[in-house]
């Protein structure tokens, strides 16, 4: 590990030289690349320095523990105690650094919500948790934008597609694959019973166009008139568009954006992520690769999360997380959810990498 470590450290004290270069500060592209290694290095590289500050502290602390004097000894034992623990701490961390970064982790997300099981109840939770992730991006700085929405006819959605634009939005949105429960008295329940309802999530990273070659051949791209909740051309031009992947049936409407162009870009853009997203799952499958993770596929039939509204729980059935703060959860404040469903990922990854 320590060897990974020096030449991290290497590699970031000749990041900071290069910066430095007149050459390179009149080359933006480069400079720009050089500054974004040189943030994904710093953590490791301040943890890295304060894990051989601590280390040379313990031997002080180990010199000091054979003092003559009975208080220096018992105060060093002490504070050699505490410097081991902090060691100890700082190594797991290191270890959890050095894991290898899921490529995707960087890159914006598409979201698609459906209403399940439940009728007009689900689609009515479909839009609370359309509602929940839109204010837990507002809290992160990042924004949201709608693709496509349906709207269900007692509230809700019946199927809403929208992006999350940000900073390694899909490190934190991706673990939110899969079938959401809830638990609750719906409003129409005239006899005050709890009802059981599912909506189903589905969370893509964007695709870059050097990642699929998208051949506009195997393309219908068909336009309408819209009835989303666009601009001033809502209902007077056919500004919606929907195109079809024909050798594999894939099917993408797009109708919020303000022009046909737009509507269309962006349409390419969520068929090259729901493209990348399969020829990912064929590979893996061919290669007969097995999913050990408890946190499980990320497929829309597996039960994740169940939210129960008469004991203001969150249940995440994945790592048998539960939280009593639904009342804040469906507020945004995912948190806690998800850096314990991060925990649980670095935790599995550092089991594997040291088997």
């Amino acid at each position: 590990m320590k060897e990974r470590l020096e030449s991290i450290k290497e590699r970031y004290k000749a990041i900071n030289q290069q910066l430095s270069d007149p050459d390179i500060t009149s080359d933006i592209e480069k400079m720009t690349e050089l500054s974004k290694e040189l943030r994904s290095l710093e953590k490791t590289v301040n943890t890295y320095d304060a894990y051989q500050e601590t280390e040379k502290t313990i031997e002080d602390l180990k010199e000091m523990a054979k003092d003559e004097d009975a208080e220096i000894r018992e105060m060093a034992e002490m504070e050699l105690e505490e410097a081991k623990q902090k060691l100890t701490d700082l190594e797991t961390t290191l270890h959890r650094l050095l894991i290898p970064k899921d490529p995707n982790d960087k890159k914006n997300v598409i979201v698609e919500i459906r209403g399940a099981a439940g009728g007009s109840e689900a689609n009515i939770f479909a839009g609370d948790l359309y509602r929940m992730y839109q204010r837990f991006a507002e809290k992160q700085g990042w924004s949201t934008s709608i693709i496509n929405d349906v709207e269900g006819d007692a509230g809700g959605f019946s199927q809403i597609e929208f992006t999350i634009k940000g900073d390694h939005v899909y490190s934190y949105m991706k673990y939110e694959s899969g079938a959401h429960r809830v638990q609750r008295v719906p409003e129409t329940e005239s006899q005050g019973r709890v009802h059981t309802s599912t909506a189903t999530v589905i969370v893509l990273p964007e695709a870059e166009d050097v990642e699929i070659d998208l051949d506009m051949n195997d393309l219908r791209i068909d336009t309408f008139r819209s009835s989303g909740s666009g601009g001033q051309s809502v209902n007077t031009t056919d500004s919606a568009v929907r195109v079809t992947h024909e050798p594999t049936g894939l099917v993408v409407t797009c109708q919020d954006g303000k022009s046909q162009h737009e509507n269309k870009a962006t349409a390419l853009k969520v068929i090259r992520a729901r493209l990348h997203d399969l020829y990912e799952r064929q590979r893996r499958e061919k290669e007969g690769e097995e999913r050990r993770s408890k946190l499980g596929t990320g497929d829309r039939s597996e039960k994740i999360r169940t939210y129960n509204y008469p004991q203001n729980r969150v249940t995440d059935h994945r790592i048998g997380f539960t939280i009593q703060q639904l009342d804040r959860v469906m507020e945004g404040k995912l948190d806690p959810i998800i850096e314990a469903l991060i925990d649980e990922e670095y935790d599995r990854k550092l089991k594997d990498t040291q088997v």
